[in-house]
């Protein structure tokens, strides 16, 4: 009786230890890819799934968006300008067999290649065009790596240049540059502005001398101006010539 209690407590012991190695749960955004004695026999997941212990072996793989950073690379433009970029890349493992199967760690694969690419494509781009593309630079980027790492089973959705430090000698010669423009966009303005000026005191000018009472009336109206701000006497001589008008005006009422 103790014989056969012994060899049900040791089964199902056996029983739980083979369950524990055997089973298997994956999160939705996970799979798995088991080999069956080195043999690859496909992907699995979500869920529960049974492994056969030590014939079967697992891999699991993530199907979330990897965020990677691309450490600071030094890197020479296409006009001789030496300076140090970083780049965050964004990707996703679509098929897990060929991320597992087709390279050794897609990981670190991935990695190497977005820091050559970065080196590599904007090496053939200018300072200017690197400072003011920033977008085009990006695209040109994610469609590059994409194409080498879609054969692994890897979709770059996006690459972002971070951060671009430039020489302190490039910094000080590029505010200068920035200065000088300020000032050329000031002066033109200021001269816009007196020109447009000019035209205004041309017309007024022009529509006054058509009609001198209109100069008149002009005239009485700053007169009314000053005595509105001031509060002393003001005398202020009134050129008969500028009445004349008026008078004649009258004059022609009496008669």
């Amino acid at each position: 009786m103790e014989a056969n209690l012994f060899i049900i407590i040791v089964a199902v012991v056996f029983f739980f230890i083979v369950a524990t190695n055997s089973i298997k749960i994956l999160r939705e955004y996970e799979r798995g890819v088991v080999f069956r004695l080195g043999r690859l026999i496909g992907e699995k997941g979500p869920g529960i799934i049974w492994l056969w212990p030590g014939i079967d072996r697992m891999v699991k793989v993530s199907l979330r968006t990897v965020v990677m950073d691309v450490p600071s690379q030094d890197i020479i433009t296409k006009d001789n300008v030496s300076v140090k970029v970083n780049a965050v890349i964004y990707f996703r493992v679509m098929q897990p067999q060929k991320a597992i199967v087709d390279v050794e760690n897609f990981l670190f694969a991935t990695s190497q290649l977005s820091q050559t690419t970065l080196r590599s494509v904007l090496g053939q781009s200018e300072l200017d065009d690197l400072l003011s593309q920033r977008d085009k630079i990006n695209q040109m980027l994610q469609q590059v790596i994409d194409s080498h790492t879609e054969p692994w089973g890897i979709k770059v959705s996006n690459v972002e240049v971070k951060q671009i430090d430039l020489p302190q000698e490039m910094q000080r010669a590029m505010a200068k540059q920035a200065e000088a423009e300020r000032e050329r966009r000031a002066k033109i303005i200021a001269a816009e502005g007196e020109f447009q000026a000019s035209q205004r005191l041309s017309d007024a000018a022009k529509v006054l001398s058509e009609q001198p009472s209109a100069l008149t009336l002009r005239y009485l109206q700053t007169l009314r101006e000053i005595a509105t701000e001031k509060n002393s006497t003001t005398i202020f001589p009134v050129p008969i010539d500028l009445l004349r008008p008026f008078l004649g005006e009258y004059g022609k009422k009496d008669k």
